[in-house]
């Protein structure tokens, strides 16, 4: 299955195994809760959805990477204990408890959170001293003689032999007590989540001409080639830094995360052309609806691969402003209802009561980064909404002085200002969004690249949230026409199957 699957797949187990009975007892009983077992090529994002299953069920993450610890770090130390067995005092071998038990117990401690999932990876890689403490930690739940927490789940992942030469197999026995994932790469799941954390375009506009390049692994006469969904993440974050310091991320630099020459190679050079599209078409100016004549036709007559490099660049763009109008929405309600909820105070007691608000959000927001159960894009807004309130703060602060300033009527006022800018924001994004569309009928007509470009549209929550409240006439017609040639595809491919059942 996809990774999109997988991460729903753990996601209902976390909650048919934390489901309660009448009785306040688990529903599935914790000796029947079977360890997940995750198995997929390497960087294919195993550690990244359960990062995020566990912030959307809203419970605690422990992971481990377990090639990184010996048997005494894992199972404790050992002790010597006096105990007395049949009126005869003996000693007896104690362990100290496993550091990794202690790790559950210390984030119950630090979060609050009372259910979670440990998540141990590279289960598979284990060192043969270590291997029978895994296999007894997946079938009873426990490092030496400590159990694991009831409320927490058990997830493990490892890749298959093929990508691994110090992978050990386990026998049936173990299997037979595990629930087993396969975990496969999938370019249009990993697009979602690439559009989701804004990774750079030039990877996303290079993947979609060659998706085959996302995760490719080789074992060659002059050794392992590879090519993964985690080498591409991290060189789009270093890319994104590399614009920031001037600097050009040249073929070597591509090399050091993609280690796949021929792939690493042909990335540098279409990174080379994507800085030059960017410089030649000025997507601003193009949004701004001040392009040129000749730069309409050559878009025109250019080659596929600039053709969807270029509707991939104004796509950047308007994603940008409507993801940044989108955050601006979310911090305006976050800040009302916190302004609601403290407007007898700010009318009593002005500022003050606005800053104790700011403290509380501050509070908040440090809790859930202890939690682990914050997004970066849910950061940012949490950040921006403080930022907001502690400007009104300061507004309020300096006319509180003077007489007949009704401290609420003027924080009202101060969020109407925002809210004007607001309907300004979304304005511009409106006149952008219409000026993207006469380009590129002007370039491309009603061709594919309209479709893509509705298409991609589609995938961007950020747009689609835009779209529902802002009537674009262009942006339904070409999205019934997209709907169109699917329904013409599933019916070609309903025929074709009808025709092959016949013969």
């Amino acid at each position: 299955m996809n990774i999109k699957r997988a991460k729903e797949e753990i996601k209902n187990t976390v909650e048919a195994y934390l489901l309660k009975d009448g009785d306040g007892e688990y529903a599935i009983p914790v000796a029947r809760q079977r360890p997940v077992l995750l198995v997929g090529p390497p960087g294919v994002g195993k550690t990244q959805i359960m990062e995020q299953a566990a912030r959307e069920c809203g419970i605690g993450l422990v992971a481990y990477t377990i090639t990184h610890h010996t048997r005494q770090s894992a199972v404790g130390l050992p002790r010597i204990e006096k105990k007395e067995y049949g009126g005869r005092e003996y000693a007896v071998t104690e362990y100290t408890m496993s550091e990794i038990v202690a790790s559950v117990y210390d984030k119950i401690q630090e979060t609050g959170l009372k259910e979670g999932i440990l998540f141990i990876d590279e289960i598979n890689c284990v060192s043969e001293t270590l291997a029978p403490a895994m296999l007894q930690f997946l079938q009873y739940k426990t490092f030496g003689s400590h159990k694991i927490p009831d409320g927490w789940l058990i997830v493990a992942a490892g890749n298959p032999p093929e990508y691994n030469k110090s992978v050990r197999e386990f026998d049936i026995v173990t299997l037979d007590r595990l629930k087993l994932i396969t975990v496969e790469p999938d370019y249009s799941v990993w697009k979602e989540y690439a559009l989701k954390q804004e990774l750079h375009p030039a990877v996303t506009s290079y993947l979609d001409l060659k998706p085959q390049n996302l995760c490719r692994i080789e074992t060659t006469v002059g050794g392992k080639r590879f090519a993964t969904p985690r080498g591409w993440e991290d060189l789009s974050e270093l890319l994104k830094v590399y614009e920031r310091l001037g600097k050009e991320a040249d073929r070597e630099v591509v090399g050091q995360y993609i280690q796949f020459p021929a792939i690493a190679k042909d990335f540098a050079n279409y990174l080379k052309l994507y800085e030059k599209y960017r410089r030649d078409y000025q997507v601003d100016e193009i949004l701004g609806g001040k392009w040129s004549e000749s730069l309409c036709e050559r878009a025109g007559k250019a080659t596929f691969d600039e053709k969807l490099s270029l509707v991939g660049l104004i796509l950047t763009r308007i994603r940008g402003v409507m993801g940044a109008l989108k955050d601006l929405e979310d911090q305006m309600e976050l800040v009302m209802g916190r302004l609601r909820g403290c407007q007898s105070e700010i009318s009593r007691e002005g500022d003050k009561a606005l800053r104790l608000e700011i403290r509380q959000m501050e509070q908040e927001l440090e809790q859930r980064e202890i939690q682990g159960l914050l997004e970066r894009r849910e950061r940012r807004v949490r950040k921006a909404a403080i930022e907001m309130m502690e400007g009104f703060a300061g507004a309020l602060e300096a006319v509180c002085e003077k007489p007949k300033i009704d401290p609420w009527e003027q924080v009202r006022q101060l969020f109407s200002e925002v809210s004007d800018r607001f309907e300004d924001r979304r304005e511009n994004c409106g006149e952008a969004l219409e000026h993207a569309f006469d380009f590129l009928e002007g370039a491309f007509g009603s061709g594919q690249e309209l479709v893509i470009f509705v298409t991609e549209l589609n995938a961007s929550p950020a747009c689609l949230h835009f779209l529902k409240e802002y009537d674009c006439p262009r942006y339904i017609q070409y999205n019934r026409s997209l709907l169109f040639e699917d329904l013409e595809q599933e019916m070609r491919k309903q025929m074709d199957e009808l025709k092959g059942n016949q013969i």
